[in-house]
């Protein structure tokens, strides 16, 4: 059968499993709209209203699904705006496919309409950046792409689209389906030694990441270290990868380390760190292992090779993929004299909960609280960038079904697109998104995508009326001098209910859980603007403790 180029795409994407696209829609690659029509229920395309949300959804498709997001935007400006989900997917190692419309091929090198060398542009940000430059070879380029975006370490690819390649007709066959490719095993010997690495220890750790994981590889690595007594810690953003009430989850190594955890990644002597990338925040700066050359015996375990070495050397290292590593692990668990070394940390995870009052109208303390009992054991949680983060990621306990989206490269306005995308995926969950009032204020118009696609989530706006992480450097380091860091904001429930969702302001933490109940009630989604002082910056530390303690520090010098 002959069919244009966009058709040809279209159903390859199919035929290798995607059923949701984002974008916003593009002259540049009408073929492709056209082949969508009639693909309603089998492939849909969600429209959003900018190309850094529509990035942003297909990042937390994949993240959360493990099936690459489809993300569809126009060339040049339209793409520029998507990088931002774009280097989200990548450091957060997710699977995404990002197609771009591109100028014909007869007019490359002209600085045409819009023109932009994308392989020149994304070389360095996505995991791959290619341009088909062929109708015939759509179906292979495809594939590699979806294939490349998925194995190893799981990452975002661009594949720019000429029009007049998606334009032209042909009567190249499209693929049947995906290709299987299992993770890679650990070897018997590599096995043998890290039991062998293990055992030897005194203070035994594993840190983990990713978000490649199966709920197989998952309860293999939950059995292995409750057998083994061993202490786990989840590398930033990923705790949701692990059952946070088992005995051995002791936090997450991420912005804002807690001193127990920073404790245990400094003071043991055997690391397993299994499916993660050595990033700055999980390591405090690279500060917690020495570089190249740790002190601590380091056994790492990563589904790529490019992984291994590339910032520590490790003693150990292993090229399998997590889930193969975990469950021929779990085979035959590991013994030794550290059961208090686990208590310890444990002990100190869950003593992390306990808050007093806090200097606010709305006390998040008390909300998380609250959230803790109510909320579906299948709950996702989303948020983007900010001081508030703090509450889903540190004072939240996710169960094995319970999922975190939120953004290892710090990107404001995540939250919003996220818990929409997760919503389209998980329609009949509960998903909440964590957003203070400038983070929301980066990606609000997606409230009307979330209406349009009948994905609404519920909102929690935490509206400090201040950029609260800058403001705290700014106190931090210039205290008193507040600079480009204060928020005149809009009015948030009038703005919410315009998009079509239940809307209301909360001004007392008495107030919020018949608000949140309301919430949970909406056949259309919520938005609850949360009074929050800044003052109450940080759980345990305000804004003018802050303050004074950097101005007695100048003081002193």
């Amino acid at each position: 059968m002959a069919r244009h180029g966009g058709q040809l795409l279209v159903d390859c994407l199919v035929a290798l499993g995607a059923r949701k696209s984002f974008g916003v829609p593009g002259e540049s690659y009408l073929a492709v709209l056209d082949a969508l029509h009639d693909t309603k229920g089998r492939l849909d395309f969600i429209l959003c209203r900018n190309e850094g949300g529509a990035s942003f959804m297909a990042a937390a498709y994949g993240k959360l699904t493990g099936s690459p997001g489809v993300c569809l935007v126009t060339r040049g400006p339209g793409v520029a705006n998507a990088t931002i989900g774009i280097h989200t997917a990548m450091q957060d190692s997710c699977p995404m496919l990002v197609f771009v419309g591109q100028v014909g091929t007869d007019m490359k090198g002209r600085e045409a309409f819009q023109e932009i060398d994308y392989r020149a542009m994304f070389g360095t940000v996505a995991k791959w950046a290619v341009e088909i430059d062929a109708v015939e070879r759509i179906p292979e380029i495809v594939a590699r792409a979806w294939k490349t975006a998925l194995t190893g370490r799981p990452g975002p690819v661009v594949i720019a689209l000429p029009e007049n390649v998606l334009s032209a007709v042909t009567e190249t066959l499209p693929l049947i389906g995906p290709a299987d490719y299992p993770e890679p095993e650990p070897s018997v010997l590599a096995l043998e030694r890290t039991r062998a690495i293990l055992a030897a220890a005194r203070r035994p750790l594993i840190l983990y990441g990713g978000c490649n994981w199966s709920d197989e590889g998952r309860a293999a690595l939950q059995s292995f270290a409750e057998s083994s007594d061993i202490p786990v810690v989840s590398v930033f953003r990923y705790q949701d990868q692990y059952d946070n009430f088992s005995p051995t989850f002791c936090g997450e190594a991420g912005v804002g380390m807690v001193a127990s955890v920073r404790k245990l990644i400094s003071e043991a002597d055997v690391i397993l760190a299994l499916n993660n990338r050595f990033g700055e925040n999980s390591t405090d700066g690279y500060t917690l292992l020495n570089v190249p050359q740790p002190r601590q015996r380091l056994i790492h375990v990563h589904g790529s090779d490019l992984e291994l070495g590339k910032v520590y050397q490790p003693e150990l290292g292993i090229q399998a993929g997590p889930n193969a590593f975990a469950s021929a692990l779990a085979e035959t668990p590991v013994s030794g004299g550290w059961a208090a070394w686990r208590t310890a940390g444990r002990a100190a995870y869950e003593a992390g909960f306990d808050l007093g009052d806090l200097p606010s109208p709305v006390d998040m303390g008390k909300v998380m609280a609250h959230l803790r009992q109510v909320l579906p054991k299948d709950v996702i949680l989303t948020n983007g960038a900010g001081n508030f983060t703090v509450w889903p990621n540190k004072f939240f306990q996710f169960g094995p079904a319970a999922r975190l989206l939120g953004p290892q490269s710090g990107a404001m306005g995540y939250g919003v697109p996220a818990a929409i995308a997760a919503k389209v995926a998980h329609p009949g969950r509960t998903v909440v998104c964590f957003a203070g009032d400038g983070d929301f204020q980066m990606t609000c118009q997606e409230l009307a995508t979330a209406a349009q696609a009948g994905a609404q989530p519920i909102i929690l706006i935490l509206n400090n009326g201040t950029y609260g992480t800058i403001r705290a450097h700014q106190e931090r380091h210039y205290p008193g001098r507040v600079s480009g860091t204060d928020v005149v904001n809009p009015d948030f429930v009038t703005l919410a209910k315009a998009y079509g969702f239940h809307a209301e302001r909360v001004e007392a933490t008495a107030g919020f859980a018949a608000a949140f109940d309301r919430a949970l009630a909406s056949k259309t989604g919520a938005v609850l603007d949360l009074s929050i002082s800044a003052e109450a910056m940080t759980p345990r530390v305000t804004l003018s403790q802050m303050r004074a303690t950097a101005l007695k520090a100048m003081e002193s010098q």
